[in-house]
């Protein structure tokens, strides 16, 4: 059995320490089959960008001929290595961890990565340059292209970068003015890539560069237009993250017995299965990084993890407060409700965008898509069917949506609510919660209320449940959909479900009428055969206005 490489990123490391490697190194060649040599390759975070580039380093890195088969030879490329392998200088750089406090950092900031990534170039290789520290980012990197045509090598460069938009992104989210002015015409970053547009004509030989989204690339467009951009390539949707049958091996080589398989398997399904980048594409994915969290603390204590959320993901939420907040359109925030509810969101994804003319509706669903909360999940004529990919996205937009929604007392004392519903089935004291949060919406909110906002409010709420219960919105019991089902993950605990009704203030007299209808449902539902014989309490919601009316069906 191989220990997993939680958290490392650079392939030698790997191989060194003995770890599983998922391979895929079987895209090298698909890469190189291509027309352009300039690749852009965009991913959502924690799906192992970074360790890919690592991989195409030690490939082709001229310094590790004498090692190739020691990195190599349990892998698809050792089998069938390609006439360019050991055959390049690497020039990489890596762009994450910029400080991006104020302009005037991050510009310093991004020249103290071009420096460091230029003289680790030259240390090693053992070449005889000096880095003239006073030169500006591009500037260093002119330097180093011609001090690299004048040593008349036959190998060229093969420049990679990483994470070439994190910082750019994080600037964009906080202020847009700075974003055009690090991409602008006299913009630094800019220039960067205008240096090394430059460098493709004389000694750089191929190109490959990652990230999350392509706005930052979009806004250079005239400072670097010649990447071939294969996100969406349906030959490329499984370069990262992992398929179904990657994870079964990952569970193979820790020998867990196929009972232990069929336990995890659709609990990570649910958490962290679901995205695809292609229409065209045939296989989804996991999140290859929550899978490993997830299976790594498994395999040593026998059990899940308290969360199953990994903490990186998990502070997400203010990222899509930014996104959204950048959005100028009035309907934004239905897409956030359709997709705590399921709902299907179709709309072309943009290949780029031009904040000149604005970031409207459709700039935040694809950007959305680029960053993981939304996937590909169907098409009709050629457009995009998109929808939320899991539960870990899912439980995002719902931190998201709570935190929008003010009220006094925001911290919700999730052990008393838990263990009122786990132990006695009474949702008494979640119902108060879920009174306060109603109290807190705004007019605006109130005149777009229908039944699907309660659902999603309270669902919202009671997600923090995870740890005890699996929470199911519109769960399928014999062709038979009740609202909300808590399904306890101990026999020892109850079940609880929940169906809902709304009325406006004008038609309160209907009360009565729709209790009754949602107390029949109930019993109808559960009725269900996977019912029976199990602790089971059921209620019946109805909500007017910031009233909230609960009957406990028997």
């Amino acid at each position: 059995m191989k220990k997993l490489p939680v958290g490392v990123s650079k392939y030698e490391k790997i191989i060194e320490d003995n770890c599983y490697y998922v391979d895929k190194t079987n895209y090298i060649e698909k890469i190189e089959s291509l027309d352009n040599s300039n690749i852009m390759f965009l991913r959502p975070r924690k799906f192992g960008k970074s360790l890919f580039t690592s991989v195409l380093e030690n490939y082709y890195d001229i310094n590790k001929k004498d090692k190739f088969d020691y990195l190599f030879k349990d892998t698809y490329i050792g089998k069938h290595p390609t006439n360019l392998k050991n055959g390049y200088y690497i020039l990489k750089f890596d762009f994450s961890r910029i400080d991006t406090n104020n302009f005037s950092n991050t510009i310093s900031s991004f020249k103290q990565k071009v420096i460091f990534s230029a003289q680790n170039f030259i240390d090693r290789y053992h070449l005889d340059f000096a880095v003239d520290e006073s030169l500006e980012a591009e500037d260093i990197l002119i330097a180093v292209f011609n001090y690299f045509e004048k040593l008349n090598l036959n190998e060229k460069l093969y420049v990679i970068i990483d994470e070439y938009d994190h910082f750019t992104n994080e600037v964009l989210s906080f202020n847009t003015d700075n974003f055009s002015a690090l991409v602008s015409q006299n913009g630094k970053v800019r220039k960067f890539y205008e240096s090394l547009k430059q460098g493709t004509s004389t000694v750089v030989d191929r190109v490959f560069i990652t990230g999350v989204a392509p706005i930052t690339m979009d806004s250079l467009t005239s400072g670097f237009n010649i990447t071939a951009d294969i996100t969406r390539n349906p030959i490329f949707n499984e370069m990262c993250g992992f398929t179904e049958e990657e994870v079964i091996g990952i569970m193979d080589n820790l020998e867990l017995s196929n009972e232990e398989k069929e336990y995890l398997l659709p609990i990570m399904k649910d958490y962290y299965d679901g995205y695809k980048f292609s229409i065209d594409a045939e296989n989804h994915v996991y999140n290859s990084n929550m899978c490993l969290y997830l299976l790594s603390h498994y395999n040593s204590f026998k059990k899940l993890p308290e969360t199953l959320i990994d903490k990186n993901i998990a502070s997400d939420y203010s990222k899509l407060s930014r996104i959204i907040n950048i959005c100028s359109d009035e309907n934004k925030e239905e897409v956030i409700l359709k997709s705590i509810s399921g709902e299907l969101i179709e709309s072309e994804i943009k290949d780029e965008f031009n904040f000149e003319l604005g970031f409207g509706l459709i700039e935040v669903i694809s950007m959305l898509f680029y960053i993981g909360y939304l996937t590909i999940y169907d098409a009709e004529f050629g457009i995009p069917k998109l929808k939320v990919p899991n539960k870990v996205m899912k439980d995002l937009y719902a931190d998201y949506f709570l935190n929008s929604v003010k009220i006094k007392e925001t911290a919700i004392p999730y052990y008393s609510l838990i263990r009122e519903v786990a132990i006695e089935g009474k949702i008494g004291k979640t119902i108060d919660i879920f009174r306060e949060y109603l109290k807190g919406l705004s007019n605006r909110d109130y005149q777009r209320f229908d039944e699907k906002y309660i659902k999603i409010l309270f669902y919202s709420i009671v997600k923090g449940f995870g740890n005890t219960y699996n929470i199911k919105s519109e769960y399928e019991t014999e062709g038979r959909y009740p609202d909300l089902l808590l399904l306890p993950k101990s026999s020892e605990y109850y079940t609880v479900m929940i169906e809902f009704k709304y009325l406006k203030k004008e038609e309160e007299s209907r009360l009565e009428e729709k209790m009754n209808e949602a107390t029949n449902q109930l019993i109808n539902y559960s009725s269900s055969s996977e019912f029976k014989n199990i602790k089971i309490r059921k209620y019946a919601v109805i909500c007017i206005k910031d009233d909230v009316y609960m009957r406990e069906v028997i």
